[in-house]
């Protein structure tokens, strides 16, 4: 059978407590990054798959918030997911704990519509010592002024393409030369864009027309999303002028270390059917139909 062999497929923003992780294989996401909620269980290190190809897992274990920020109020969050970090002191402890867990990133909270937000020493703190143990950074950023927060405090990567207000060009320009983002468009609206989803998708036309690394993220348990690859998320990553080999990259980057091709026990990669489309206008129907397989699954498969 014909078709098209990619390095394994990644969305690098999901929430595993939420969803059953169970079809992404089949729906062409091979390796995810848990961003809070979600630890595996003791003695394991990666949630169910399909077929001997078992879905590979980075997680950040526990949100790191201020006492009683986001999303320690909200219904979804699982019970224990957070850990609130009250002084700048207290930030190394929390960060080793993560760490201790299985860790391969952190995740803190800047979320000011929601609740209060972790001052600018103790996040500083916990930059520090997740800088210190080799292990980036990523910031849910909402509210006006968190995203620039994150990035003058020295945030790796951002959970969300910013979406609360339209950056300055200038800053924007700065962010691409420091910063990742994780795409996460489309659940403003899920396919009904919101004047979030408008923002959003501005600020990431122009931080990745800066040269800003993309990575795609679909926040996956938030909302109707598709249990794999989402069409919706690869149009709009489209739109905002990536060509398709640019988004093939955002989804076979290796991002946490922990993910990359070295970690692939089981030479696990994308499989395409059929030839790549010449117009650019089908690319996202096809990539859409890729399942992941492991390397006895593909010996099968051709």
């Amino acid at each position: 059978m014909s078709g098209t062999v990619l390095p394994w497929f990644l969305d690098a923003h999901v929430h595993l407590a939420l969803i059953d992780p169970s079809a992404l294989a089949a729906g062409g996401i091979a390796r995810v990054v848990d961003l809070g909620g979600w630890t595996p269980e003791p003695g394991g290190t990666a949630a169910s798959g399909t077929g001997s190809s078992p879905l590979a897992v980075a997680h950040a274990g526990q949100f790191l918030a201020a006492p009683g920020g986001y999303p320690g109020a909200q219904s979804w969050a699982p019970a224990g997911s957070v850990c609130e970090v009250a002084a700048a002191e207290d930030a190394a402890a929390a960060v080793d704990r993560q760490l201790a867990g299985g860790a391969s990133v952190i995740k803190v909270t800047l979320n000011s519509v929601a609740g209060p937000v972790l001052g600018t020493d103790v996040l500083a703190a916990i930059i520090a010592r997740a800088h210190e143990r080799s292990t980036p950074v990523v910031a849910h950023a909402e509210g006006v002024g968190q995203a620039v927060r994150a990035f003058i405090a020295g945030v790796d990567v951002l959970a969300h393409t910013p979406f609360s207000e339209r950056l300055v060009d200038e800053l924007v320009d700065a962010m691409a030369g420091q910063m990742t983002w994780i795409s996460t468009l489309d659940i403003h609206g899920w396919g009904e864009p919101t004047d979030d989803f408008a923002r959003a998708s501005d600020n990431l036309r122009r931080f990745h027309a800066h040269g800003g690394r993309v990575l795609y993220g679909t926040d996956l348990g938030n909302g109707p999303l598709p249990l794999g690859l989402n069409r919706r998320e690869i149009d709009a990553l489209l739109r905002i002028g990536m060509s398709p080999d640019e988004v093939l990259g955002a989804l076979t980057s290796a991002f946490p270390a922990a993910g990359s091709a070295s970690a692939n026990a089981h030479g696990t990669v994308s499989v395409i059917p059929g030839e790549r489309p010449t117009d650019p206008a089908g690319f996202a129907e096809w990539v859409c139909t890729a399942r992941a397989l492991s390397r006895s699954e593909l010996e099968e498969y051709v």
